[in-house]
C-alpha cells in the first residue's frame, strides 16, 4: 500500500487539534480553582458542586431532559413509520426521488429558517385556537411548543437513518419469508424489526443529541419558564463566562460524545463466524 505524503498526516493532526483543543481547554478550566483568568490555581471539583446547587441550571436541565426524551420518542416512532411507508410504497423512480428530497430537505435547512417558520406557524395556530377557545394557551411559548418544534427537525434524521438501514436489508428476505407462508406481521416481528433495531436506536440517539444541543430553535420558541440548557448557557456567556458554565459545557460535551459513540457502536458492521 502506497504511503500518504507526510503533509497529509500533519494536516490531519492540525485539523483535529483545531476541532478539539477548545473543548479540552473548557474541560480544563472547569477543574481550575481560579475563578477569573487563565492561570492554573489547582484542581477542584467545587464548580461542579456549585453547578448542581444552582436552581436555574437544574430547572434548565430538567426542561432539556423533558423536551429531549419526549420529542425523541415521538420523532422515533413517526420517523420509523415514515421510512417504512416510503420504502414499501410503489412510488416509482420520480416519486421516490421526490420523497427523498422532501425527507432530506429539513436536514440541510438552516436552523434560523426553521425557527422563524415555527414562530410564524405558532402565531397562526394561536390565532385559530383563540377563535374557538380564547382561554386556551396550548401554542403559547413553553414546553409543548418546544417539543413540537424539535420533532419537526428530528423526524427527518430518524427517517434517513432508518431508511438507509431498510435499504441495506432489502426486499429479498421479506419476499422469501412470505413465500414460506409467513404472515406479514410475523415477517416484521421475527425478521425485519430485529435487523432494523440498530438503525432505529441509532436514529433515536442522533435525534436525542440534536434536541439536547439545539439552541436556535429553542431560543425562538421557548418561554420564560421553559429555558433549556443551551439557551441558559448563551444568556450566561453574555454576562461573562464563569467556571460553572465551563463545568456545564463539559457535561454536555461528555453526554454528546457518549451518544455519538453509542451510535457508532450500534451501526458498525457485525462480524459473523463462518
Amino acid at each position: 500500500m502506497k504511503r500518504l505524503p507526510r503533509g497529509v498526516g500533519v494536516l490531519a493532526i492540525v485539523s483535529i487539534a483545531v476541532l478539539y483543543l477548545p473543548l479540552v481547554a473548557v474541560m480544563a478550566l472547569s477543574f481550575n480553582a481560579t475563578r477569573h483568568g487563565q492561570s492554573w490555581g489547582g484542581f477542584t471539583w467545587s464548580w461542579y458542586a456549585k453547578l448542581f446547587n444552582n436552581e436555574a441550571v437544574l430547572n434548565a436541565a430538567t426542561n432539556s431532559a423533558i423536551v429531549a426524551v419526549t420529542s425523541t420518542s415521538l420523532a422515533t416512532v413517526i420517523g420509523t413509520l415514515l421510512a417504512i411507508g416510503l420504502r414499501r410504497l410503489p412510488l416509482g423512480r420520480w416519486g421516490r426521488t421526490s420523497a427523498d428530497v422532501i425527507i432530506n430537505l429539513p436536514t440541510v435547512t438552516p436552523d434560523i429558517l426553521l425557527a422563524a417558520a415555527l414562530v410564524v406557524a405558532y402565531g397562526i395556530f394561536r390565532s385559530v385556537v383563540a377563535h374557538f377557545s380564547p382561554e386556551s394557551k396550548f401554542f403559547d411559548p413553553g414546553l409543548t411548543t418546544l417539543i413540537i418544534g424539535h420533532v419537526t427537525f428530528q423526524v427527518s434524521f430518524v427517517a434517513v437513518v432508518v431508511g438507509a438501514r431498510l435499504k441495506a436489508i432489502g426486499n429479498e428476505q421479506f419476499e422469501a419469508a412470505r413465500d414460506l407462508f409467513a404472515s406479514t406481521w410475523g415477517v416484521w416481528r421475527r425478521i425485519i424489526l430485529p435487523q432494523l433495531a440498530p438503525g432505529i436506536v441509532g436514529g433515536a440517539l442522533l435525534a436525542f443529541t440534536l434536541s439536547l444541543d439545539d439552541f436556535v430553535v429553542s431560543f425562538f420558541i421557548s418561554g420564560p419558564s421553559s429555558t433549556t440548557l443551551p439557551v441558559l448557557i448563551y444568556a450566561s456567556v453574555k454576562r461573562g463566562v464563569t467556571p460553572e458554565i465551563h463545568a456545564l459545557s463539559t457535561l454536555i460535551v461528555a453526554l454528546t460524545m457518549i451518544a455519538i459513540l453509542s451510535i457508532a457502536i450500534l451501526n458498525r458492521p457485525r462480524m459473523t463466524k463462518e
